[in-house]
């Protein structure tokens, strides 16, 4: 996906690096949107403790609950929502809360319905738009994180394209291509959503593996603020672990300690 820096006045690139100009970073407004189609509830490659198999609606709320403890550590006055898709979102926890224990309420109160069909983003737009117009009001930005699941429907939206007053990223968890599904085109069709309603460089992310790990790793990157961001084709970030040669083990005549690859 080739975007480029949007939102950063000043911002400019020099032998490869970014630089930002000194601004006030604005706390965030954070709506968690969930796929809740019964393709949420395909198993994952983890299990629980009991040996039972995670499906992906497990995963996904334990990567939330992972995201919000990392994030209010990062910063206290984030604050978070919770909506479902299913043909359309709804809210399922709509005030604004930095309290871990009314997210954890939030994440429990999800379940998976039978299947949606397609999915209709606009009216996820016209309460995030709604709600980025409060949040502005009291110099917060709103993201919307939409967690997507469906592999052979993509969504669809009716959205004016110059109006952009929130940022959105999307995870996106996947079968396989084959002969009933489509990731591809699903895929392509969350990038074109997603670049059309954000206000700030938004990311997308997608896995096919069935691993929660690649989930909460992703899920990390997503930690990132909007407003200090580079474009995703310039993110190199996580980078894998891994032992140093031994040439690079000894720098100036001094021993170093060396990783060990996980």
């Amino acid at each position: 996906m080739s975007k480029e820096m949007e939102g950063v006045e000043g911002a400019s690139s020099v032998a490869g690096r970014f630089t930002l100009p000194p601004r006030r970073i604005n706390n965030e407004d954070i709506i968690f949107c969930i796929d809740v189609d019964g393709e949420s509830l395909v198993e994952m490659k983890s299990t629980g403790i009991n040996g039972r198999p995670f499906t992906r609606l497990d995963s996904i709320k334990q990567a939330i609950l992972l995201f919000v403890n990392a994030k209010l550590s990062i910063n206290p006055d984030h604050r978070f929502a919770f909506a479902t898709l299913a043909k359309t979102a709804s809210w399922l926890r709509k005030e604004f809360s930095s309290d871990v224990e009314s997210a954890m309420a939030a994440v429990r109160g999800l379940s998976a319905t039978s299947s949606c069909g397609q999915a209709d983003l606009t009216h996820l737009f016209k309460l995030a738009a709604h709600e980025a117009r409060k949040s502005r009001a009291q110099n917060r930005i709103l993201r919307v994180l939409l967690l997507y699941c469906r592999s052979s429907i993509k969504p669809q939206h009716q959205w004016p394209v110059n109006q952009k007053s929130f940022t959105m990223d999307v995870m996106y968890l996947h079968d396989k291509p084959g002969p009933d599904n489509c990731p591809q085109v699903v895929y392509d069709a969350l990038v074109d959503a997603l670049e059309h309603v954000s206000e700030y460089e938004g990311y997308i992310f997608e896995s096919g593996q069935g691993s929660a790990r690649v989930l909460f790793r992703q899920m990390c990157v997503l930690l990132s603020h909007p407003q200090q961001r580079c474009s995703q084709d310039d993110v190199d970030i996580p980078k894998p672990l891994a032992k140093k040669s031994p040439a690079a083990e000894t720098t100036n005549g001094e021993d170093s300690v060396p990783v060990s690859s996980q």
